[in-house]
């Protein structure tokens, strides 16, 4: 089988992707300086460059600057994450003879839900040099992205930076409603877990439960419920 290990085909295949993360990690930036504790450009940036993940961050940064515990921290990243486990475990049958052990490790930090789609879709295998090239300027996006937001939220006016604050609770929104559009299991599963951040909202001994915890219990509680009223029918090999 034929292996793709063209660095400069790694880079051109990512440059899409780089532009598309500039966009959502400048708003995660705003977001960042936004939260009014202190954060700085520098906070942002390292967050950014030590994760590569946005829902994670997105969930993660509030708990920090809530004051969260380790604990609630770690457990709310593993469950937001998990996806990306189970991506690599599957793009690493992808990968061909020139991908060492320690590239492996590499390549899974950066294996978003964009890069593990390019690299899946190419035929035969995937080398070491293009895994690098694609991986590259995604990695730059989204850093540099973030660094450019959180410049700039140091001077731009407050109401412009409070605005660009909420702008990547709207892309969330934008990849959730166009599958619930579609699939009534999504919406109800979605609607479920709105109910139940709600409960913790406005019960009163509920209220001591931190972010972080609130947001595992009610993703994983929503998943399981639905997980056993609406299944996911298996399709048989045949059809």
């Amino acid at each position: 089988m034929q292996e793709l290990n063209s660095f400069k085909k790694g880079i051109i295949d990512g440059m899409p992707i780089c532009l598309g993360y500039l966009s959502v990690s400048f708003a995660f930036g705003i977001f960042v300086m936004n939260q009014g504790v202190g954060f700085s450009w520098l906070h942002a940036l390292l967050i950014s460059m030590t994760n590569v993940t946005s829902a994670g961050q997105l969930a993660g940064v509030p708990i920090i600057a809530a004051g969260g515990t380790f604990l609630e921290l770690a457990v709310s990243q593993l469950v937001i994450n998990l996806r990306y486990a189970l991506m690599s475990v599957s793009l690493s049958q992808k990968m061909g003879t020139s991908v060492r052990l320690i590239d492996r490790f590499l390549i899974a930090f950066i294996n978003t839900d964009e890069v593990f789609a390019i690299a899946s879709s190419q035929k035969g295998t995937v080398g070491r040099k293009y895994m690098y090239g694609l991986i590259l300027m995604p990695y730059l996006g989204w850093s540099s992205g973030t660094l450019l937001g959180a410049v700039a939220g140091n001077f731009l006016p407050e109401i412009v930076v409070t605005s660009l604050g909420v702008a990547i609770y709207g892309m969330f929104t934008a990849i959730v409603v166009p599958v619930a559009k579609k699939e009534k299991t999504t919406l109800l599963c979605v609607l479920c877990a709105v109910a139940l951040s709600l409960v913790f909202n406005f019960v009163p001994q509920l209220k001591a439960i931190g972010d972080g915890f609130i947001i595992i219990i009610c993703s994983v509680l929503a998943s399981v419920i639905f997980a056993f009223l609406a299944p996911i029918k298996e399709v048989a090999d045949n059809e």
